[in-house]
């Protein structure tokens, strides 16, 4: 199989896979269920994004009625765009829960680094050179949007941002590899030496982390 074929199907079973995690994380939301390790302790990264995410629910819970309204006259298409707007309001609702049930976790293994249904590294101790605060906030001079993996000051940089900015940054014994979704330049498999991420609660992060490492 060429190489195109590989990665559309690649892209159809991550969008598949990505899908299922968006109604699974209302279910966990409901049963109070988080994707925590046993032993592990969840830390929050929702603060930075949770207002856009509840304008987005709201327009989308007003959309539906607006849109039947303007086409009840027409039977299918009234059942067609019910059926949609009724997915596109679960969806963002799964995309919300996402964020609480998917947090960053710190345990016995190492460090979860989450972004919702998309983003799950992991870091173990034995990689682990140190963790510390390190705030980045977005140049707004530039006009380019951020990238996820960069070079800066010869160092291979994984920025996993909330707003454009991140809080903690995890500096690794050697170059290390984490794997991102989707096909190269942006996913793929990617070594680096710093991960940087944001949490609400940086340092309560930290000091979970001293439990594990000086």
């Amino acid at each position: 199989m060429s190489a195109e074929p590989q990665r559309a199907g690649a892209v159809v079973a991550e969008l598949a896979r990505g899908e299922m995690l968006i109604f699974e994380s209302i279910w966990l939301a409901i049963t109070r269920r988080p994707r925590i390790a046993e032993g592990a302790k969840g830390f929050a990264y929702h603060r930075p994004t949770l207002t856009i995410l509840m304008i987005f629910i709201v327009l989308s819970a007003i959309e539906i009625p607006i849109i039947d309204m303007i086409v009840h006259r027409w039977v299918p298409v009234r059942v067609l765009m019910l059926a949609i707007g009724i997915w596109g309001l679960l969806w963002m609702i799964g995309l919300l829960c996402a964020f609480f049930v998917r947090p960053h976790t710190v345990g016995p293994e190492g460090i979860h680094v989450r972004e919702g249904t998309r983003i799950d590294l992991f870091a173990s101790w034995d990689d682990i050179e140190s963790v510390r605060l390190h705030l980045t906030t977005p140049d707004m001079k530039s006009t380019d949007k951020p990238k996820r993996i960069f070079e800066q000051d010869g160092e291979m940089v994984c920025a996993i941002r909330a707003s454009n900015e991140t809080n903690i940054e995890i500096r690794f014994e050697r170059p290390t590899a984490l794997r991102l979704p989707g096909g190269p330049p942006k996913g793929g498999v990617h070594e680096v030496t710093l991960l940087q991420f944001w949490a609400d609660e940086p340092k309560e992060l930290l000091n979970e982390v001293r439990r594990y490492i000086g």
